[in-house]
């Protein structure tokens, strides 16, 4: 794996991330919010949140004391 590539794919992440957090917070601004759509948002961005937070993980090298 080249290393551009986790970094563009980490960048991608990230907006894709903001974008549901702002779908997020005008579809709970809705006075009938549509309740099913509100929790399948959530948990792709959690999926999202999770997947960003693996590519961090590997690009930290591991530290043997």
């Amino acid at each position: 794996m080249n290393d551009d590539q986790p970094l563009a794919r980490l960048a991608e992440l990230r907006v894709e991330h903001r974008v549901l957090d702002e779908k997020l917070s005008a579809l709970v601004a809705e006075p009938l919010g549509n309740q099913l759509e509100l929790a399948r948002l959530k948990r792709t961005k959690l999926r999202i949140k999770d997947e960003i937070a693996f590519i961090e993980d590997l690009m930290v090298p591991d530290i043997i004391a």
